[in-house]
């Protein structure tokens, strides 16, 4: 499996909290030292990254500015703010592992919407066999 680097943080691969953490590593900050510089909690900073919420318009605007990348390329990954690590930047079991997490997450996306089907399917089927 080749890797590109037009599509290693792009919306089908990577998240917005991927995005922010690979700016805010390569940025060379810590999250304490990017959350004191945006003016929230580390705590904010850490569910940001962890996809447990997203900052507001003018909070999302100061990430970007700081990090130096677009806001648009933070929320959907789309353009070329960042490259693919190296395997050199990553080491070599660290990108099979990152090649894996990612093949995974695929799969991951693929079994959800399958599961989605099902689910519509069977509330079709319920509901026709229910009395009129």
């Amino acid at each position: 499996m080749t890797e590109t680097t037009t599509d290693w943080y792009g919306p089908d691969a990577a998240t917005f909290g991927d995005r922010v953490a690979a700016a805010r590593e390569k940025a060379g900050m810590s999250q304490g030292q990017l959350a004191r510089r945006i003016g929230v909690k580390k705590s904010t900073l850490v569910g940001w990254e962890q996809d447990l919420s997203e900052p507001r318009a003018n909070r999302l605007s100061t990430l970007s500015g700081l990090l130096n990348v677009s806001m648009s390329w933070l929320l959907t990954g789309e353009g070329d703010e960042l490259s693919a690590p190296s395997a050199d930047t990553l080491g070599e079991s660290m990108a099979d592992i990152a090649r894996e997490l990612r093949a995974l997450r695929e799969d991951l996306r693929s079994q959800a919407e399958r599961a989605g089907r099902l689910e519509k399917a069977l509330r079709r089927l319920a509901a026709d066999q229910e009395p009129a």
